[in-house]
């Protein structure tokens, strides 16, 4: 288990500062720390778990993969996902990125919420997920050392991203509700079962072991 957050490489090019400069002028502090921490978790966890992986497609993955919820990326019919797929896709696609690669940074963003599948797909797709999940609602919370979590809570601060990242949300999609309907199984059990306690996101994160 890492302890050491100096022994994560953040990559470092052209390419990955003008993907910066994107989040920074259409994004907010909430989705930039959001979003590196992302990055962060993702690589600790392919680190230990001796992954191979594209580590610079990861970090721009993770810098874009909340950028459909933002005014300049957000469609009126498109889930927020997909949203921030197309942009990421479209940011590669002028620095010669070969179609593979265009393709995998697409699913890793159009897939970053999507349960019981992304973890399935490649190592990019998976890492970002599980990135995204540790950060918003404490997933594998026993496999990062406490020293990991303070180190990259204090680079890039939480504030009250518990609830700020909910608002958030319901900011970037309230236009169009009808993108939301997600994994509709559940809803299947609920009809022939009532009682059955189904899943909610916010709660979710109120309840992880996030103290904000």
């Amino acid at each position: 288990m890492l302890k050491n957050i100096n022994e994560v490489r953040v990559p470092d090019s052209k390419i990955i500062k003008d993907a910066q400069d994107i989040v920074r002028e259409y994004g907010n502090e909430i989705i930039w720390n959001h979003s590196n921490r992302v990055f962060l978790f993702g690589e600790v966890k392919g680190v230990q778990d001796n992954l191979t992986y594209d580590k610079e497609l990861l970090y721009i993955t993770a810098l874009f993969h909340d950028l459909g919820l933002t005014e300049k990326y957000s469609s009126d019919d498109l889930r927020f996902e997909v949203d921030g797929a197309n942009a990421v896709r479209q940011f590669l696609s002028t620095y010669n990125y070969e179609k593979g690669d265009l393709q995998l940074a697409w699913d890793s963003i159009a897939l970053h919420t999507t349960l019981g599948v992304a973890e399935h797909k490649e190592n990019n797709v998976a890492l970002l997920y599980h990135g995204v999940g540790m950060d918003v609602m404490g997933d594998n919370w026993n496999q990062y050392s406490d020293e990991i979590r303070k180190a990259i809570v204090n680079k890039f601060p939480r504030g009250n991203f518990k609830h700020d990242v909910i608002e958030s949300f319901y900011n970037g999609f309230k236009h169009k509700p009808e993108t939301t309907f997600g994994n509709i199984k559940s809803d299947v059990i609920k009809y022939f079962e009532p009682e059955y306690p189904q899943n909610n996101f916010c709660s979710c994160i109120l309840r992880s072991k996030w103290d904000s």
